[in-house]
């Protein structure tokens, strides 16, 4: 049964955003007793409104309020408006998200004291290492139920063809690190069903097998009777007192009226993009440059992984539509290898996508003989997307539109971005090995594509060790406001390799575990 709370009760904790960081907070808090209010800018769907149809479903839950890519990126062109490629709705981007859980390596929590200095990039050490955030990934694994690790105990999910195509292809360069570890069911598991290979699991899964803080956490954190949910509350701004302590949230609630609900403490995590924002938009007389921005570091340093895309025409069928939509990820060229020319290392990552999608992100705004002809052979192609370590960068960043309003009126936040040397060497790489790992299993033709607009977003609010190197401490929390906290990737100090998903629920864990052990101490 789902709690109710009063406006003025200050006793509870607000969760802005309900995705991975957000809902998995909800739902490890409740269950340590704390009393929460989750408050998401988007609708609460359900699997009833899932399609396997994918652009049906990228206009019905894609964050598609307006935002302006800018800087040197690609998306400044291509997608001029939409820079990210993620959800407004109850579950956030674990709706969408391709279900691939990796870890972090030890290296990319040691950035700066592994590296170096790097000309051009605002690179630091994490404030934790990788030993003593393992055993939150353990936690992480079980909760989502990610296929084929120890921690789930779940078998790993079964090769479909594309799947073997990639492994085949990989093995024949020399490739040995072949995996598919994701968050999906491959037998019956937390109240949910085995994966039916359905194919549309970025689109929602309509089955629940895919792991989604939407049907997991969200409502189990509500059967405690201590969690309130409220969809369609888009945050304006976070409000303190005179102390500096925060003291409440203001909101617009479904029917555009204002709300101010009261809290002990604050935990944002509505993404690398509005998360940030919303802390500039709270800018006041005591924090004018915005909440938790006495560094100058909030909107600063976002990344989004250094990607590019390429599908591969093989001689005979592989249909990769057919099954989960990750097949093979390739993971030997995440290891550090300087003498490849570049910091960090990147994945090979199957991603199937439909003929809607392929034929969109092929050659945006193309046409003709050359993507025609490739289209025609669609069941004949294998996919890959290149995932690697993005640098830090301060200039790329989330900043406030000077004019431009939203519909709430607020600045319409502009996106910038624009690679680092070490990123368009890696891009490069990735795609070279592609092209080898493709031709090795007899493709007649390999075609690059551009980078899609940005699902995995990180950095903007990052951990620090030093108050002036960034925006939260190891805990997430606030190195300003003793009592807001951080709790989705904005807080990553660097990108790593992987896929965010995986980290974003281990740290969230952690941090419950803190927040709740703080409040008991009447330290929170």
């Amino acid at each position: 049964m789902s709690a109710t709370f009063s406006l003025d009760d200050d006793s509870v904790v607000v969760i802005i955003g309900s995705g991975a960081g957000g809902g998995t907070l909800a739902d490890e808090l409740t269950q340590k007793g704390v009393k929460v209010v989750i408050l998401e800018a988007g609708r609460h769907y359900t699997q009833a409104d899932f399609e396997n149809d994918e652009w049906a479903m990228f206009h019905k839950i894609s964050w598609l309020d307006k935002r302006i890519s800018a800087g040197g990126w690609h998306h400044a062109e291509t997608y001029p408006n939409l820079p990210a490629w993620i959800v407004k709705g109850v579950g956030g981007s674990t709706m969408h998200f391709s279900g691939l859980a990796l870890r972090f390596l030890p290296h990319d929590f040691e950035t700066r004291s592994v590296y170096g200095e790097v000309k051009g990039a605002n690179v630091l050490d994490w404030p934790i290492g990788y030993d003593e955030l393992a055993p939150y990934y353990d936690i992480a694994e079980r909760k989502m139920g990610v296929a084929g690790t120890q921690a789930s105990g779940l078998p790993e999910m079964p090769p479909n063809n594309h799947y073997q195509v990639i492994a085949a292809g990989a093995r024949k360069v020399g490739y040995k690190d072949i995996s598919r570890p994701v968050a999906s069911n491959t037998r019956p598991n937390d109240g949910r069903p085995a994966c039916q290979q359905i194919g549309f699991c970025m689109q929602g899964c309509k089955i629940g097998a895919k792991w989604s803080t939407l049907y997991a956490e969200i409502p189990r954190a509500l059967k405690t009777g201590l969690a309130e949910l409220r969809p369609q509350s888009m945050v304006l701004r976070i409000e303190h007192d005179a102390q500096g302590k925060a003291s409440g949230v203001l909101y617009a609630d479904k029917d555009g009226k204002l709300q101010l609900q009261k809290a002990r403490v604050v935990c944002v995590a509505g993404n690398s993009i509005e998360s940030p924002r919303l802390l500039l938009n709270s800018a006041s007389s005591l924090f004018p440059d915005g909440l938790a921005n006495s560094s100058g570091q909030v909107g600063r340093n976002y990344m989004t992984h250094t990607t590019a895309a390429a599908v591969a025409i093989h001689q005979g069928p592989v249909r990769m539509y057919r099954g989960f939509d990750i097949a093979a990820v390739i993971s030997d060229e995440a290891e550090l290898k300087p003498e490849r020319g570049f910091l960090g290392g990147y994945h090979l990552e199957g991603l199937a996508l439909h003929l809607p999608f392929t034929a969109a992100f092929m050659k945006p705004g193309g046409w003709g003989r050359e993507v025609t002809s490739a289209l025609e052979q669609y069941d004949h192609m294998s996919c890959v997307w290149v995932c690697g370590e993005d640098m830090p960068q301060e200039e790329n960043g989330i900043s406030l539109h000077a004019s431009e309003k939203d519909q709430y009126g607020l600045p319409v936040p502009v996106v910038t971005k624009t690679d680092h040397t070490n990123d368009a060497i890696m891009r490069r790489h990735g795609l070279a090995q592609w092209r080898k790992v493709s031709e090795a299993v007899g493709a007649t033709r390999v075609v690059d594509m551009p980078p899609y607009p940005a699902s995995h977003n990180m950095g903007t609010n990052r951990m620090s060790a030093k108050a002036r190197d960034g925006v939260v401490n190891k805990w997430g929390q606030s190195h300003d406001l003793g009592n807001l906290f951080v709790s989705d990737g904005s807080q990553f100090t660097s990108s790593s390799a992987a896929n965010p998903t995986l980290t974003i629920v281990a740290l969230a864990v952690r941090q419950a575990e803190y927040i709740a052990n703080a409040m008991s101490r009447r330290e929170l």
